[in-house]
């Protein structure tokens, strides 16, 4: 079956690395984020989650996009892709994994590898705009 899982993402930056999380029981790295709920905007969904895996509020007026990415879904079927619609945002309290979160890392570009197909195409644009040493 081909499909198309629809997530937002949060790209956060801090001394040239890019905040990622590893969910319990998994070896790849992710953005923050997840799937929408019923209604829900883009950016509730991002502030839900965020709460929801990390512990820290998202405040909502510094939000802004930073662009949409497809790829093929990591650990899916074959023709399933994943459309990860990215945003950067500032945020309040501090950085805890809850939820399903195992870990959280500040990654830099070589650990490129270690990220899902989407998320590296994330990569490559981060170091591109030399945003990620």
């Amino acid at each position: 079956m081909n499909g198309i899982i629809d997530k937002v993402a949060w790209i956060v930056i801090s001394d040239g690395r890019v905040l990622g999380a590893r969910s319990k029981g998994k070896d790849t790295y992710y953005f923050p984020g997840g799937k929408r709920e019923s209604g829900e905007t883009d950016v509730q969904t991002l502030i839900r989650e965020v709460k929801e895996e990390l512990s820290v509020d998202i405040l909502s007026g510094t939000v802004k996009p930073f662009g949409i990415f497809e790829a093929a879904a990591h650990g899916k079927a074959e023709g399933v892709q994943v459309k990860m619609a990215c945003f950067t945002a500032d945020y309040t309290g501090e950085l805890t994994p809850a939820s399903e979160i195992a870990e959280i890392a500040w990654l830099a570009y070589e650990d490129r590898e270690r990220v899902s197909a989407v998320s590296r195409m994330v990569f490559d644009q981060l170091h591109e705009l030399k945003l990620l040493d």
